[in-house]
C-alpha cells in the first residue's frame, strides 16, 4: 500500500504511471479540468492558493484514510497551485485496487473530503471585469487579464 502526494505550480502534466500494478485488478484515474466558465461567466483560468505545509499533510492523511477505509492498494494525488488555464488539469488522482468497486468508492470519498478539509482555495480569473457584471469584482485593478471574484 502506498501514497504519493504532491502540489505543483501550474497545470498538471505527465500523469502516466509506469509503476508495477502490484496485484491491482483496477486502476481508476480522475483528472479535474478547469472549465471555461465559473458561475455562468467566461474565465481564462483559475488561480489556486494553498497553505502548502498543511495541505500536503492533510492530503497524505486523507489518502491513508482512504486506503484503510476502502482497502485500496495505492493512491497518487497531484493538486495544482498558482494559475491553471481553462482546459488544463488542476487535480489528478489515481487509485489502484484489487476490485473496481473499492476504487470507485474511495475516489468519491477522497474528492469530497479534499474539497471539504484541505486548505486549497481557487479564484476565477477573467479576461476583464465588466462593469455590467456587479458580481465580478476586480482583485488586480490592472489592464489585460484581471483576477475577478465571482
Amino acid at each position: 500500500m502506498s501514497v504519493n502526494v504532491s502540489i505543483v505550480a501550474g497545470p498538471i502534466q505527465g500523469t502516466e504511471d509506469s509503476l508495477p500494478l502490484d496485484g491491482a485488478g483496477a486502476e481508476l484515474a480522475f483528472r479535474g479540468i478547469v472549465r471555461p466558465y465559473e458561475a455562468g461567466r467566461p474565465i481564462v483560468g483559475l488561480e489556486y492558493e494553498a497553505y502548502e505545509p498543511m495541505a500536503q499533510r492533510l492530503l497524505a492523511e486523507l489518502c491513508a484514510q482512504a486506503i484503510q477505509r476502502f482497502g485500496v492498494l495505492s493512491i497518487r494525488l497531484i493538486h495544482s497551485k498558482a494559475f491553471v488555464p481553462a482546459g488544463e488539469v488542476s487535480l489528478f488522482i489515481s487509485i489502484r485496487s484489487e476490485r473496481r468497486s473499492a476504487a470507485l468508492e474511495a475516489m468519491t470519498w477522497l474528492i469530497e473530503a479534499l474539497k471539504r478539509d484541505v486548505p486549497i482555495w481557487k479564484r476565477a480569473v477573467a479576461e476583464r471585469c465588466e462593469e455590467n457584471l456587479p458580481e465580478l469584482r476586480s482583485a488586480s485593478g490592472g489592464s489585460g487579464v484581471e483576477e475577478c471574484e465571482l
